[in-house]
């Protein structure tokens, strides 16, 4: 027999997935809470400790690998030349690569910004800015003040190639540590991630495992190899486009509502359905997540009442209580668990709020324009109005009673008729958490990892 044990050292849980691959299956999986500010291999044998009790037994391992993303996770500067373009092309980067963007700047950096990239802790910073052949000075200018900064945090250039040779001197003179990578966009709306974001996974793995406390654990394991949403992300696109003779869905989303973020995934074209309906704005890739560090159920409790309208709270008020209160004191007790059917079922409206909000924000918009020619449509960002599947995960919505109220809430409404939201998938439960564990998988046996995950998905 052979196995498999996948790890996923989150920020509040160790997560622990054991898999025969012979039987192409879960056997075990267990949690226990993460120790990293103390020592983080004092969770992880908590966590192995129950899954051989809960195995009954004890196994030798073919192979141990893990994701991480404890310790904050990996948290990155995304600097780009214009907003709209090679600052979101930076950002999309980032997040692909399985970052939390703590920062998105644009134009010309100031010492104050310099100042926020420190005061932050930012862990990798993504330089981009101009396509091939355009503006070259804003991004010089930005290296140059990155240069007589004390940042420590290494940084990856992406951006215009006409400067590269001054960034090379740059960086170089000012001993920073850094990276040449291919640009983010070499042409205007063109997105070309792959360079920078393989860059990133290489430096997350060599440097900043080892600076948040977690190369403690690999005298116990093989290797820790990805951030936690990068395997994440490798697993749904797996899961989308299948392997081999192995079929996979099709288009999907997914949506992972979490104690300080919700992040959404989607997995398709995102071209337009409409008649008369043509793309503008930047390039969308087939594989995109989004993270929105404002709606969370216990650390981002406050943004998800600032993302409240008046007319959301009076509505709360009218069944019988007070949503501030509730999200308050979510807030201020960040390890409170619901223990009432009342408590559950207000768990479920503050995450239905989260995946209404954070979907909102990840789909794209339409809107009619009045040309010559007639009425035309133009789309921004993705049309995921006929994806085939939408995948539910996270503790509040694997641990709900009824995770379907929960997901109905990413559907299309004729209040936000502009929005490109999905209209009628087939709603499926992670019910297992294993979506991380099974993107490790893919490494080495994608066809497996998908086998699992068809089998183990849940219909609602």
């Amino acid at each position: 027999m052979s196995y498999f044990l996948l790890v996923d050292f989150g920020s509040t849980y160790t997560k622990l997935t054991a898999v025969d691959l012979d039987k192409e299956d879960i056997i075990g999986t267990s949690k226990a809470m993460t120790t990293v500010e103390s020592d983080i291999t004092i969770g992880y044998e908590k966590a192995l400790d129950q899954l051989y009790k809960n195995l009954g037994k004890t196994l030798s391992f073919e192979k141990v690998i893990a994701c991480s993303s404890a310790a904050g996770g990996l948290k990155m500067a995304a600097i780009g030349l214009v907003e709209e373009l090679t600052t979101e092309a930076a950002k999309r980067v980032c997040l692909g690569a399985g970052a939390k963007v703590e920062l998105v700047l644009s134009h010309h950096i100031n010492q104050h910004e310099v100042q926020s990239i420190i005061d932050k802790n930012i862990d990798i910073i993504l330089l981009a800015g101009g396509a091939n052949g355009g503006n070259s000075e804003c991004v010089i200018h930005n290296a140059k003040k990155l240069a007589k900064s004390s940042i420590k945090a290494p940084i990856v250039f992406a951006g215009n190639k006409d400067a590269i040779d001054d960034i090379d001197d740059i960086l170089k003179d000012a001993g920073k540590e850094y990276y040449l990578c291919e640009n983010v966009m070499p042409k205007l709306n063109v997105l070309n991630t792959e360079s920078a974001r393989d860059k990133i996974k290489d430096i997350f793995v060599r440097n900043i495992i080892e600076a948040k406390g977690i190369k403690k654990v690999e005298s116990l394991i093989d290797q820790v190899v990805l951030p936690t949403p990068h395997a994440v992300l490798m697993a749904a696109e797996l899961l989308s486009k299948g392997y081999g003779d192995e079929k996979g869905l099709g288009d999907l989303m997914m949506v992972d509502v979490g104690g300080a973020t919700t992040d959404v995934y989607s997995l398709s074209s995102g071209l337009p359905t409409q008649m008369n309906a043509v793309m503008t704005g930047l390039e969308e890739p087939f594989a995109k997540r989004t993270v929105e560090g404002d709606l969370g159920m216990r650390y981002s409790a406050l943004g998800v009442l600032q993302s409240m309208t008046i007319k959301d709270l009076e509505s709360y008020e009218t069944q019988g209580y007070l949503m501030r209160d509730e999200l308050m004191k979510r807030h201020l007790n960040i390890d409170w668990l619901p223990e009432t059917k009342d408590d559950l079922e207000k768990e479920d409206i503050i995450a239905g709020h989260c995946v209404s909000r954070a979907v909102s924000r990840h789909v794209g918009t339409i809107k009619q324009i009045y040309t010559p020619m007639g009425m035309m449509l133009h789309q921004t960002g993705k049309d995921l109005t006929n994806i085939q599947y939408f995948i539910g995960t996270g503790g509040v919505i694997i641990h709900s009673e009824d995770p379907k109220s929960i997901l109905v809430k990413a559907l299309k409404t004729k209040d936000l008729p502009m929005e490109l939201r999905p209209s009628q998938p087939i709603f499926l439960l992670d019910q297992d958490y294993i979506l991380s564990a099974m993107g490790l998988l893919s490494l080495t046996y994608p066809k497996t990892a998908l086998a699992i995950m068809k089998k183990r998905m849940i219909h609602l």
